[in-house]
């Protein structure tokens, strides 16, 4: 299973990154939630200040690029294996810095790759 870090993680049933938390977890993989406001998915608490951690595989985006700049340290810090961009959080700086840092870039929905069996 995958350790995967949900950044942009929201407790609003509605949204993507909420789906996709539960749905990770539903798939065995151990889900990490990043978010800016509180709240719990499944039981997953979101975290507002971004832990560190170690044997990160997949850090799941959904922020808008805007957004994500703050986060390029803390993502590099992780030393990902991959990065998955969903749909709306395509970033071709971050994406070119992570292909330089090694790290695997994906642009696809983790919903569609989990029920494809693609993930």
């Amino acid at each position: 299973m995958k350790k995967t870090v949900v950044l942009g993680a929201s407790p609003n049933p509605e949204r993507f990154s909420f789906k996709a938390v539960s749905m990770l977890q539903q798939y065995g993989h151990e889900v990490i939630a990043v978010g800016k406001r509180k709240g719990h998915i499944d039981g997953i608490e979101i975290l507002q200040f971004p832990p560190m951690l170690t044997d990160v595989h997949t850090v799941a985006m959904y922020l808008a690029p805007v957004n994500q700049k703050e986060y390029y340290d803390y993502i590099f810090s992780l030393n990902p294996k991959r990065i998955i961009f969903n749909p709306g959080t395509e970033n071709n700086e971050l994406a070119e810095m992570a292909k330089s840092h090694g790290i695997e870039v994906v642009e696809w929905c983790v919903l569609i790759m989990l029920s494809c069996n693609q993930y």
